[in-house]
């Protein structure tokens, strides 16, 4: 088979979707099969060794976000003329935006099935933008209107696929759940402490955009409390985004500035293993996310993560077991920290069972969409060599 992923992140700022993206094609591409990915340029550096082909086009930073790029594929006539003479037999999109509707308009041209993944809250996206209901709404039928032009639609948890139906999406859906390869043998836990002058005492960590949406002032506050509490920790808050400035302010002015700190983005993910690796406990307070691929990957260091009950991040998680559940405050957030890091010997057991129960590697995972991938192709009688141009059917 030969198969593109789009999407509107990539490297060398991978976020969540910008993972899903890049393992799927890894994994696809050492299956032995033609494995592309479809993204805005960024400066990567050396490609030549990602086991995948990369396609990219003209993008702009995006003015909250400069490490972003807003793509413009069909402005770039270098674009043009390389995917033109690449040939593809599903395309497969990650995002509704600049990469999907050219995923959308390929598909529409080459007669090729369309697969399309639901992965992110964007009534959330729009209203932080332009704290109006009325755009943010028709911002989300914008959304629901590229979904249902798919052929096949994809979400990556039960509690995506929610969402994704509250906004009004009526079709079909297919979860397919996303995998990890975080391995405790490459983590580099000494690299970690040492570039981060890191003391040794337990650490509670953050790995993710740095943005007000994912609830991370009630994870600031909780840490003063514990503090408060003479629980003694560091905060450790790993990623980059538009409200650092407004953080950084929030712990100076609780006086935790000293025993809370911003790493920026961690390029070397040996490091970042490490840091998952020596947390006592993973903070993911989002009630955002559809998933928390994040706190799958700090499963599979044996580290349990603290998330708000009734969020995407805690469909998977058994308080007590595999994880550990709060309310959505501060002071929850609090209790359920100050628990774990009191009892260690309990919450290394929580996070053994986590790893157990939390971790699917991305081979496994991407075997699934193979196979998904493969029955598509079984359903359509149309196929990117031999269906004229246009004469695309719609899909059942």
């Amino acid at each position: 088979m030969r198969i593109g992923q789009f999407s509107d992140s990539f490297m060398p700022i991978i976020d969540g979707v910008g993972r899903v993206v890049y393992n799927t094609a890894l994994q696809i591409g050492k299956a032995g099969h033609e494995s592309y990915v479809i993204a805005p340029y960024g400066k990567t550096g050396y490609r030549g060794n990602l086991g995948f082909d990369v396609i990219t086009y003209a993008g702009a930073p995006v003015p909250t976000s400069p490490q972003y790029k807003l793509g413009a594929p069909i402005l770039d006539p270098y674009y043009h003329i390389r995917i033109n003479d690449t040939q593809f037999d599903i395309l497969h999109a990650h995002s509704p935006f600049a990469a999907g509707q050219e995923a959308l308009r390929l598909a529409k041209q080459r007669n090729v099935p369309l697969v399309a993944t639901f992965h992110s809250k964007y009534y959330d996206d729009f209203y932080s933008v332009t704290q109006s209901e009325v755009l943010s709404s028709l911002g989300v039928r914008f959304v629901v209107d590229f979904f249902e032009r798919c052929d096949y639609v994809w979400t990556v948890s039960n509690s995506s696929a929610d969402t994704l139906r509250s906004y009004g999406y009526k079709g079909e859906i297919t979860v397919v759940e996303n995998g990890t390869d975080a391995d405790s043998s490459a983590a580099d836990s000494a690299g970690a402490r040492e570039l981060l002058s890191l003391p040794d005492v337990p650490l509670l960590l953050y790995v993710g955009q740095i943005h007000a949406k994912k609830n991370l002032r009630k994870v600031v506050e909780a840490s003063a409390m514990l503090h408060k509490r003479n629980v003694e920790h560091r905060l450790v808050l790993c990623g980059q985004g538009p409200d650092r400035d407004e953080l950084e302010a929030l712990c100076a002015s609780l006086s935790i500035s000293d025993t809370t700190i911003f790493t920026g983005h961690i390029s070397d993910y040996a490091v970042l293993l490490g840091l998952y690796e020596m947390a006592s406990v993973f903070m993911f307070p989002s009630t955002y996310d559809t998933a928390g691929l994040v706190v799958k990957e700090a499963a599979s260091m044996g580290t349990p993560s603290v998330v708000v009950r009734g969020s995407g991040a805690a469909e998977l998680i058994c308080d007590g077991s595999n994880g550990f559940l709060c309310d959505n405050s501060a002071e929850s957030i609090c209790s359920a920290a100050e628990a774990a890091l009191k009892d260690p010997v309990a919450t290394r057991s929580v996070g053994e069972t986590a790893k157990r129960t939390l971790q699917r590697t991305w081979a496994d995972a991407a075997g699934e969409t193979l196979g998904r991938y493969a029955l598509i192709l079984d359903e359509h009688p149309y196929h990117s060599d031999n269906a004229p141009s246009g004469s695309r059917t719609d899909s059942p």
